[in-house]
């Protein structure tokens, strides 16, 4: 897989800051609700025809090294 950097980018100056796919205005967050939706892979790429199978690698990818942190409990 290639580095998540050359795939999900942030800038303050677009989408709010938001991770979003290959400094397209396509959010992370977007590409998950899709899925979350029940959409395949192939009926993401038609809804959003400028990614790639490997963006949406990247954006699962993404999503699960954010949450996968210790939660330390007091």
């Amino acid at each position: 897989m290639a580095n998540l950097a050359e795939r999900i980018t942030v800038d303050p100056e677009q989408c709010g800051g938001r991770p979003c796919v290959r400094s397209m205005r396509i959010r992370v967050v977007d590409v998950l609700d899709l899925l979350a939706s029940g959409l395949s892979h192939e009926e993401v790429l038609s809804e959003l025809p400028d990614l790639e199978s490997e963006d949406i690698r990247a954006c699962l990818r993404f999503a699960s090294q954010r949450i996968d942190h210790p939660v330390v409990a007091a």
